[in-house]
């Protein structure tokens, strides 16, 4: 008979599957919990089974299609499979169970949009048991089944390679690139895990593919994070390569009558810009990579078609720690490698480099993060590097890019007519001022196709090896790729060369006799810095200090770490104390340094950047009293962005760190508001401030609210407007839905203020340019 403690009904299908795992998971495994279970967008995975709920199930098999899309999703991510999948009907206590190796065909396939959408097609086969876990013995059976931890083998192919790759460095970080995706071709035959399973024996079939090749363009993608950083990503999108393979057309068409030409590519990867090339253009290409296994792929698909590769062979001795020897473009050995020196020296062949050289900036978050800055400058004491450090100073230094391009005009490019086709950012050119070469054309395409997560412009240009020292602008097309997986024309961008830096000219340098040496510093959050590691600034305090700001770096590879304003000096420095008797005006360069934040466009990343070209004609305007007005609306934008890290706080050492820009005057007038009082309020600026002042009366209601602190809005969102994980979903739930909500629609308002008020003066005096 029926227990009849199962009647409850359920409206929501959540409701019941909290319920349902707080009740039967003590019994299948007590060291588990609800977030534990629910991942992948799935209602659950129990040990061996993926678990799938429904209010009803009136149609078995549209949910059972929906669980194998969930299944899908796995397998690409590198995730074990189920063995089983259960479909519960929480209002009739029914549990369907199906075994997914019955449906491996269908899980292996790739689903584009939302597992719950076109399913209607969809045959089930029949469950291979039908249980009622209102029957105590049905129930304990279903129970039973949910304690197993059994697993479904997958067969490995480029759809889910790289997933299985990121679970596989993920939980054995120290292991190589060799013990995964290791062959028996070549001299070195290291049988690698996809091969011959090991610790993924329960999860995945021997990968009986001969070679590597079937992955030649995700090889990038096959190291753990940080040796991808340390090698720089060689993948080019082949609607790219193909694109700028009219730019290597047009060095060909500058050859002299006459004359040979090679086509070299030091960094081919696997060979992604060689893939369009004609038969005729590879018979003129020199083509080397590197890393052992693209090398491998890269000679399995090239080697009988190009002119030559580096090095010509395997050897007993190529394989050199996952490396191939003699292949460093940036060793001595490589530079005067004889057979591209013959090239070189003969003053009848045209020298052409075609290059997508490996992107690793050793300052980047990535290498932060992992405290791999040493490790990751290995690169530094190349031949190459050190030659270069004679030549160039400061931060191009830093790009291992910028080796490859100062290199090429170094020591391969010696005629008129020689060509270096070369994608990399636009910095080299735009603020390192790393060549000064003629420009002859290119295009500009979204990094988000390289194997990366960020939207960002990548140029690839066409130099001419002649001087152009008078080159101050250019265009380049921008091209996108679609969802068909298109060449869509974006627009043309203009790309303008930076003469000076915000440290150069608008830096407040200035000292006064009153200032008192000592205080407290900050860290990046605004709170009192207590660690005394990398200190690089010194506390001072002045009445006329208001705070202090850290803009720095040219471009927005780091937006928020590069950009501070805070109470107390930044720890590192990287800024200047703001003083009372100008804050005004330097308030632009804050603004300036938010525009990727407020315009994601790939087109603006990486290709805009922050200058103080027009320093003369910004401070010749605001002497004529033109910026009034302007000034004001950047301060108004500055009290209200949620980068302005200013908090009010009493010090360790007794001080009372006021926030002079914030808007609150519970405890007397702020220099903001007293500043802003000026301001003839537009309709949209008055809304944004009707909606602060219900923002600080609802602040003062919560629970955390110090009287004695004026608060700013990045105060208040981080210390007032709390919020607590909810114990049946495991959701973050605000603590005052109001004052969260009315944050979250301010947020919208100041976007909109910033693009439409702010940005134009930023570009028409170069702040952005």
């Amino acid at each position: 008979m029926a227990d009849n403690t199962f009647s409850k009904k359920y409206e929501k299908e959540l409701q019941g599957q909290v319920e349902f795992l707080q009740k039967y998971l003590p019994r299948i495994d007590s060291s588990l919990d609800i977030t534990d279970v629910q991942r992948d967008y799935s209602d659950g995975v129990v040990r061996g089974n993926l678990v799938e709920f429904k209010t009803m199930i009136e149609n078995l098999n549209t949910v059972l299609s929906q669980a194998i899309k969930y299944l899908s999703s796995m397998r690409i991510k590198g995730r074990p499979i189920p063995a089983n999948i259960i479909l519960i009907s929480l209002n009739n206590t029914k549990a369907y169970v199906y075994r997914s190796d019955e449906y491996l065909e269908h899980i292996e396939k790739v689903y584009i949009g939302a597992a719950s959408r076109n399913n209607e097609k969809f045959v089930a086969g029949e469950a291979t048991e039908k249980l009622d876990y209102s029957n105590p013995a049905e129930e304990e059976r279903m129970i039973g089944i949910l304690r197993t931890e059994k697993y479904t083998k997958i067969h490995i192919d480029e759809n889910c390679i790289v997933g299985w790759a990121l679970s596989f460095y993920k939980q054995y970080p120290t292991a190589t690139k060799a013990e995964f995706i290791g062959d028996e071709t070549g001299e070195v035959r290291i049988i690698g895990e996809i091969r011959k399973p090991e610790k993924f024996r329960e999860y995945i079939y021997p990968y009986t593919g001969r070679s590597n090749k079937k992955f030649r363009y995700l090889m990038d993608r096959l190291n753990d994070v940080l040796h991808k950083k340390n090698l720089g990503a060689f993948y080019t999108h082949p609607l790219y390569a193909e694109k700028s393979l009219e730019l290597v057309r047009k060095a060909i068409e500058r050859v002299p009558e006459g004359n040979d030409y090679v086509i070299i590519d030091r960094c081919a990867g696997t060979g992604n810009l060689e893939s369009s090339m004609t038969e005729e253009e590879l018979s003129h290409t020199i083509v080397s990579t590197y890393e052992y296994y693209e090398y491998k792929v890269l000679m399995e698909a090239f080697g009988d078609k190009v002119r030559h590769t580096i090095p010509p062979t395997e050897r007993i001795d190529t394989f050199n720690g996952g490396m191939v020897r003699g292949a460093n473009a940036l060793s001595r050995e490589y530079i005067t490698n004889e057979t591209i020196k013959q090239y070189i020296d003969n003053p009848k062949c045209t020298i052409i480099l075609f290059e997508n050289p490996p992107f690793a900036d050793t300052t980047s978050i990535e290498h932060q993060k992992k405290n791999a800055g040493k490790k990751s400058t290995e690169w530094k004491q190349y031949y190459a590097s050190k030659e270069m450090r004679e030549e160039v100073k400061g931060p191009a230094l830093n790009d291992l890019g910028n080796v490859f391009i100062w290199s090429a005009f170094k020591y391969y490019l010696r005629q008129p007519t020689d060509s270096y086709i070369v994608y990399s950012p636009v910095k080299y050119w735009k603020a390192q001022h790393l060549i000064h070469k003629k420009f002859l054309g290119g295009f500009a395409f979204n990094r988000k196709h390289f194997h990366t997560n960020i939207a960002a412009a990548i140029m690839v240009a066409l130099w001419s090896n002649e001087e152009d020292t008078k080159l101050d602008s250019f265009k380049i097309s921008a091209y996108d790729i679609n969802a068909k997986d298109e060449l869509v024309f974006v627009r043309n961008l203009p790309i303008k060369k930076i003469h000076s830096s915000y440290s150069q000219k608008y830096f407040d340098k200035r000292t006064f006799a009153d200032d008192i040496d000592g205080g407290v510093l900050c860290s990046k959050d605004g709170t009192e810095r207590i660690e005394s590691k990398t200190i690089r600034v010194k506390p001072i305090t002045n009445e006329n200090i208001v705070g202090y700001m850290a803009v720095y770096s040219s471009g927005f590879d780091n937006p928020d770490n590069m950009a501070s304003l805070l109470v107390a000096g930044r720890y590192d420095g990287n800024g200047f104390y703001l003083r009372n008797d100008n804050y005004l005006e330097k308030l632009p360069m804050f603004a300036a340094s938010r525009y990727v934040t407020y315009n994601r466009e790939w087109t603006e990343r990486s290709r805009i950047m922050k200058s103080g070209d027009s320093e003369a004609s910004y401070r010749d305007d605001i002497k004529k009293g033109l910026l009034k007005e302007y000034l004001l609306k950047c301060l108004l934008f500055t009290v209200l962005e949620p980068q302005n890290h200013m908090r009010e706080f009493v010090g360790t050492d007794g001080r009372h760190y006021k926030n002079q820009l914030c808007l609150d005057t519970t405890n007397g007038e702020t220099l903001a508001d007293k500043s802003l009082k000026l301001l003839k309020k537009s309709d949209k600026e008055r809304l944004m401030l009707e909606l602060w002042d219900k923002i600080l009366k609802q602040a003062k209601e919560t629970s955390n609210y110090n009287p004695a602190y004026n608060y700013g809005l990045y105060q208040i969102k981080t210390e007032l407007n709390t919020t607590h994980l909810d114990p049946e979903t495991g959701d973050s739930v605000a603590d005052y839905p109001e004052l969260n909500g009315n944050i979250e629609t301010l947020a919208c308002l100041v976007k909109d203020y910033y693009l439409s008020d702010i940005v134009p003066n930023l570009f028409k005096y170069e702040f952005l340019k």
